[in-house]
């Protein structure tokens, strides 16, 4: 074992120490889930069905399933569906992705009769990444929030609606006030609570969810946690997602370059050490984007001791 592995080894010990937590009759049921992109290949999909029988001992409140921008994404994210519905059985929530890039409402409609056909009640409405090569939004729904208005429209109350949070600021945003007034549009459109692109500096959420209160959004936001498996995968998708990696990680990090085990075992601690702090502050859940690994995210997930709590009576 190299001594940089061992300087990071998660101390399993240490964590349940941390964390002897009592459900609260007082606060809201926390939600615990997970995230899978839709395969592109015969290969994706049989990884994507490896992590699916990973899944037993976790017991997601939820399981989302990302959709791309591009023409054949929606069908992707509806086949994945279908994939998850037929493996993990019709009781499991299932809760794909629409973008509204280049969508119709003709379109939209009939993607919409589709889920409910498949069983979903739950949605994840987010506007998309353009695709390359495209510099302005086109279609009917060119913004989230207008997506989010046209299925409540559509549907009324059938669908729970996520929509998309961040806490560093969606890096198209003009300003940080911009983008707090376009998540308040959302939420007041209809969406039923949020999830927050990944972050590694904690208050960074916490300041975000404070500015939210203090411009009367109240819905559940819930962090986004991204495991730690290869830096320069990590470094290259944050720069291009507006995340910041704190300076402190990425010189540990960047010291680990040549040791995948060291990356795994570090990562491993300061995600726990992130979600730890993130639940003893109150965070009404955790959404972890298992980029279709269910490892690490299985033992960073057992080791805090994650499990379903009882909806209320």
């Amino acid at each position: 074992m190299s001594s940089s592995l061992a300087t990071w080894r998660l101390d399993c010990n240490r964590i349940g120490r941390m964390r002897p937590r009592e459900p609260e009759t007082t606060r809201p049921r926390r939600i615990f889930s997970l995230e899978f992109f839709a395969p592109r290949t015969p290969e994706g999909a049989s990884r994507l069905q490896v992590a699916c029988d990973g899944l037993s001992t976790l017991a997601p409140a939820y399981i989302s399933v990302t959709c791309g921008t591009d023409d054949a994404a929606p069908e992707r994210t509806c086949r994945a569906v279908e994939t998850l519905r037929a493996r993990l059985g019709p009781s499991t929530d299932l809760a794909p992705h629409l973008t509204c890039v280049g969508s119709s409402r003709h379109d939209m409609s009939r993607l919409l009769a589709a889920y409910r056909t498949l069983g979903v009640r739950h949605l994840v409405l987010i506007r998309g990444d353009l695709p390359p090569g495209v510099r302005e939004y086109m279609g009917d729904l060119p913004h989230a929030s207008d997506l989010v208005a046209f299925v409540r429209a559509e549907t009324g109350d059938y669908f729970h609606i996520e929509v998309a949070a961040h806490p560093e600021f969606h890096p198209d945003a003009l300003s940080a006030d911009a983008d707090l007034a376009n998540f308040k549009r959302k939420t007041e459109g209809g969406a039923t609570s949020a999830l927050t692109q990944y972050f590694y500096n904690p208050d960074a959420y916490f300041r975000f969810v404070e500015s939210c209160a203090r411009l009367g959004v109240t819905l559940p936001i819930v962090p986004g946690i991204m495991p730690i498996t290869n830096f320069e995968r990590l470094s290259r998708f944050s720069e291009s997602a507006g995340v910041e990696i704190p300076r402190w990680m990425r010189k540990r990090l960047e010291g680990f370059a040549r040791d995948p085990e060291s990356v795994r075992a570090f990562g491993i601690d300061v995600v726990s050490r992130l979600c730890e702090r993130l639940l003893d502050n109150d965070a009404p859940g955790l959404h972890f984007y298992t980029m279709n690994t269910i490892e690490p995210t299985r033992t960073i997930w057992t080791q805090l001791g994650l499990e379903p709590e009882p909806a209320p009576p």
